[in-house]
């Protein structure tokens, strides 16, 4: 009887070693996580504009400006989004409210302005320049450079915008011309600006 009985107590131990040596069943076993999704858009570069000039709010060297050789700072940029039709920039100086610089219907691949920018109405590349001045008062086409009476420092915000379309719009035109012909056409704007005191 103290066989049977240690038999079968051997008996339960071997079936109770077997049983944890199995797999759950293919449905009861834990799967690794899913990778996460990746967010869109979070493989594009972050839309910038820098000067090998000056930096972003650094001063502006004065060969840019009325008092030097009063030509244009290279200007350069990445990051822009999908999509982008055409470039436009807009140069101004909201301490004086006075607008510097328009530039428009730059090609999406352009990817920087070089130093001394021609003030032709129209450049090679197709892009055109808009008037600038303030108010009624208006200087022909094409960059003009810091100016500002003696006294506190002035801003000049650089504001490049990367739009769907090209703008239906002649060379001269005016900063409130081209502002409301981009309107609902913006995929991104960045902005560089460099400060000048005389």
């Amino acid at each position: 009887m103290r066989k049977v009985g240690l038999l079968l107590t051997c008996l339960l131990l071997i079936s109770a070693a077997l049983a944890g040596c199995t797999q759950p069943p293919p449905e009861q076993q834990t799967q690794p996580p899913a990778p996460e999704p990746t967010p869109p858009g979070s493989n594009e570069m972050a839309f910038t504009i820098t000067s090998t000039a000056f930096s972003d709010g650094g001063a502006i060297p004065i060969q840019y400006s009325c008092n030097g050789q009063n030509m244009s700072p290279e200007l350069s940029w990445s990051g822009s989004p999908t999509g982008t039709a055409s470039f436009a920039l807009i140069m101004d100086d909201p301490d004086a409210v006075y607008t510097h610089w328009i530039i428009f219907n730059l090609p999406p691949n352009t990817h920087s302005l070089p130093e001394a920018v021609p003030k032709d109405e129209k450049l090679a590349s197709g892009a055109l320049q808009g008037k600038i001045g303030s108010g009624g008062i208006g200087y022909p086409t094409g960059y003009f450079g810091p100016c500002p009476p003696k006294g506190s420092p002035h801003h000049y915000r650089f504001t490049l915008y990367a739009l769907d379309t090209s703008l239906d719009l002649t060379g001269g035109a005016s900063k409130d011309e081209v502002l409301q012909a981009m309107e609902g056409h913006v995929l991104g704007q960045t902005q560089l600006i460099g400060i000048y005191q005389r």
